[in-house]
């Protein structure tokens, strides 16, 4: 028999709310031994109250991250200076955008057959 042929009142979850049961004699006695033993260990209820203060953090100037140096030079700027002659932008693959310059028009050959293939 296959399970998802089986109904809604076939589950494995009891839904049953049952009564809690009391201690019995002998788990009263034995929990106060082990609270005794507890007691003569040093370990339980501390009557004494703990208190943490918080430090007062607000001593001295911040020093904010705009003014901490960064962790590396700063890389320099590519710059078009004018010298190669952009025929336009051809699209590769998906979008990738491809700069192409008038010095290499094999350039722009060769992508419009690759997006073909």
């Amino acid at each position: 028999m296959s399970m998802h042929l089986v109904g809604p009142y076939m589950t494995t979850t009891n839904y049953k709310k049952r009564k809690q049961k009391g201690l019995t004699k002998r788990d009263r006695q034995a929990q106060a031994e082990h609270e005794k033993f507890l007691a003569k260990m040093g370990v339980g209820k501390s009557k004494t109250q703990h208190t943490n203060s918080i430090p007062d953090y607000n001593t001295g100037p911040r020093v904010t991250s705009d003014r901490i140096d960064g962790h590396a030079p700063q890389k320099e700027r590519k710059v078009y200076s004018g010298e190669r002659q952009l025929l336009g932008i051809a699209t590769m693959h998906k979008s990738n955008m491809v700069p192409v310059f008038a010095d290499k028009k094999e350039d722009a050959k060769d992508i419009a057959e690759m997006r073909r293939n």
